[in-house]
């Protein structure tokens, strides 16, 4: 950021032109669009009227030959003009001073010029006061420039307001931004983006981020190549990406390294990679780190494990301690697992709160619980989720169990599924059922199958029990919540609720949607889908497939099922079979199970020896 705006030079733009001031050029841009010979040819024209002794001559004869650089030919004339009262000569004459290395003189003359009435030299001795810390100087002949319509001034004046943390500030910085000064249209844009940001949460938010993307666009339009990135910035962020790259691009071919990085972003999003890599690379070379980072990336997708590790070491040359973390990941990938240590640990020293979760992770793999436990402590406390999680399960195993609940819900407010899970059977097991349900429906909505399985089962456990229907009248079935989430479980794999489901088709009648269910379950390996899809087979008169099902379920420890396995060796006559599988039966339980098989293998024994 420019402090104290814009130089005053003979080069300065955004002069407002003043009435009954015609040669006072020194703030104005004069294009040059005559010929070299017309230049000339004034020149001439302007010496001969100045030696004639034309004081407004002499004043414009030396500004020329002072925009020329032609100082020892440019004093004569102004000081011959601000001898006769030309008080453009005289601002000039202290910007010639100014260039000669004599500050204090040049700012006499100014004063003469502003006395006198003009902005610029008002201006110019504005900036000379603050430059010598004298503010409450330079804040009155700022002002006294500003007030005027010079826009140098206002923009000035609101630095310096800015800078002192004046409500007034940002007046000022309008009134120079309307006139056309790109930097203060900037800056304008960056107080109202900021003023958005902080009130997001308000309905009327938008409105001044609506007004500060106008004035980004004005400064980019004017060429300001922070203002384009910024503009880029919001298009992008509304999905406007076409108009989004092209003021990235804008940008950055003006030299702004986050806008090529950015640009690279947008490019890989599309699919053009090697395009995406072009930029990066030149966003890169120009130090941004985040474009190094990128390019490690790239490299190491593409196997090319050297080339990332050298990105990433550029990136935290450039001071991105990413580069530090996903080296450390790049290792640990590798297998170089000190080295990964080292790179976490040195992000994490930086306040990279993912590497200091991964440094507790690699500890803890390591079995240094009391190493991992600060760093976990120290990710969490800076907003990681992940460690947060973490530390709930590094509690848990320790049996402190309160402490674990914290670090749980901590996590879990932040959208953790896991942790929401841990918080939900909390609950459970302390008699929460509202707070439970509430916390299940959080980790269920995040994924979580085991979640999705425990809420189906809150909400079956609430069920009134199906009305009986009369003979004859048709039932129709409607699909309950809780039918809905052990479906939605057992969609992704949950193998209780894939039994549960198939028990709930089995008892409306739907033996096929029943039987798909247990098989799948049983399959994944669950003992008792393979024993409620014998059940299944064996109703349905395919009692040998039923005893391969039993017999999976009973080699799992499914006591069930080995006794029914006892059974049908009994009654086909393979007694020395029915008693192995009731002496199993009776070793598997439950309790009633064991009865019945201690029964049946007693009965089969003294049949045996009958």
């Amino acid at each position: 950021m420019d402090v104290m705006g814009d130089k005053v030079t003979l080069f300065d733009s955004g002069r407002f032109a003043q009435t009954g001031d015609p040669v006072e050029i020194v703030d104005g841009a004069r294009d040059e669009t005559g010929a070299a010979a017309d230049e000339v040819a004034e020149l001439a024209r302007r010496r001969l009227a100045a030696e004639a002794g034309d004081a407004e001559a002499m004043s414009v004869l030396g500004a020329m030959l002072l925009r020329r650089g032609d100082l020892d030919g440019a004093e004569p004339h102004l000081r011959a003009a601000t001898a006769a009262g030309d008080r453009a000569a005289a601002n000039n004459l202290g910007v010639l001073l100014q260039q000669r290395g004599y500050p204090d003189e040049a700012a006499g003359w100014w004063r003469i010029a502003a006395v006198a009435g003009s902005a610029p030299a008002a201006h110019a001795l504005g900036r000379h006061h603050r430059e010598r810390g004298d503010e409450p100087a330079a804040e009155y002949w700022l002002r006294q420039s500003a007030e005027q319509g010079h826009v140098l001034g206002a923009y000035a004046l609101a630095d310096l307001l800015e800078h002192r943390a004046d409500a007034d500030a940002e007046r000022w910085m309008r009134v120079a931004a309307e006139h056309g000064h790109r930097e203060a249209a900037y800056r304008l844009a960056r107080t109202l983006d900021r003023r958005a940001a902080e009130a997001a949460a308000d309905a009327d938010a938008a409105e001044p981020r609506t007004e500060a993307e106008q004035w980004y666009r004005q400064a980019a339009a004017r060429g300001h190549r922070r203002a384009a990135l910024h503009l880029g910035a919001i298009l992008e962020g509304r999905g406007e990406l076409k108009e989004a790259g092209r003021w990235y691009l804008t940008s950055a071919k003006d030299g702004e390294p986050r806008a090529a990085c950015a640009l690279g972003f947008l490019l890989r999003d599309a699919g053009d990679t090697e395009s995406a890599a072009v930029w990066w690379l030149r966003a890169a070379q120009d130090g941004d780190g985040n474009a190094a980072n990128a390019l490690g990336a790239l490299h190491a997708e593409r196997g090319e494990t050297q080339t990332a590790e050298r990105w990433y070491r550029a990136a935290m040359d450039a001071g991105d301690v990413n580069g530090a973390y996903n080296l450390a990941l790049l290792c640990a990938e590798q297998g170089r697992t000190s080295q990964a240590e080292q790179w976490y640990r040195r992000a994490a020293y930086a306040g990279h709160r993912e590497a200091a979760n991964a440094l507790a992770v690699l500890l803890l793999q390591g079995g240094d619980t009391a190493g991992a436990e600060p760093w976990f402590s120290k990710a969490a406390e800076a907003g990681s989720v992940d460690a947060a999680f973490n530390l709930g399960i590094l509690y848990a195993g320790r049996d402190m169990t309160a402490e674990a609940l914290r670090w749980y819900e901590r996590a879990a407010a932040a959208g953790h599924t896991e942790a929401a899970l841990q918080v939900g059977m909390a609950r459970l097991r302390a008699g929460d059922e509202q707070e439970a349900e509430r916390h299940l429906r959080c980790a269920a909505g995040g994924g979580s199958a085991e979640a999705a399985y425990r809420l189906a089962t809150v909400l079956d456990a609430r069920r009134p029990p199906a009305p009986a229907h009369e003979l004859g009248e048709s039932a129709v079935h409607e699909k309950t919540e809780c039918e809905e989430w052990y479906e939605r479980a057992a969609t992704q794999g949950h193998r209780r609720a894939q039994v549960r489901v198939g028990m709930l088709a089995a008892a409306r009648g739907d033996v096929v949607e029943a039987a798909r269910w247990y098989r799948t379950a049983a399959e994944a390996g669950s003992r008792n889908g393979a024993f409620n899809l014998g059940l299944l087979l064996a109703r349905e008169g395919s009692e040998p497939e039923a005893v391969v099902w039993w017999t999976r379920a009973a080699d799992a420890g499914h006591g069930r099922a080995a006794l029914r396995l006892a059974l049908v060796h009994a009654r086909r006559g393979e007694l020395s079979e029915g008693q192995r599988w009731a002496d199993r039966a009776a070793a598997l339980g439950p309790r009633e199970v064991a009865q019945r098989a201690s029964r049946l293998r007693d009965a089969l024994r003294e049949e045996l020896s009958a």
